[in-house]
């Protein structure tokens, strides 16, 4: 299971707040596609999939903040052939 956590974005950003997500749970997902739309007081951002697979979890709905290294989903990673 891969779990996608809020990166590191300036020294001076702590959180961000989920503005959309771009996918559901159980729909599958590439590697580089985006999957969730985060905005700060500075920027706004979408955060890809660092992996092929499927998405098991969404840990913050629209709207909620989440801190640096929170787990915004879970991943479990196609099987390579």
């Amino acid at each position: 299971m891969i779990e996608v956590q809020l990166p590191q974005l300036g020294e001076d950003i702590t959180c961000a707040t989920v503005a959309c997500w771009h996918v559901s749970a159980g729909e599958k997902v590439t590697t580089d596609s985006d999957i969730v739309e985060l905005v700060t007081d500075k920027a706004s951002f979408n955060v890809p999939s660092p992996v092929n697979g499927r998405i098991e979890e969404i840990c913050f709905t629209e709207g909620q903040t989440a801190q640096i290294g929170e787990v915004l989903a879970r991943i479990s990673e196609e099987e390579k052939e």
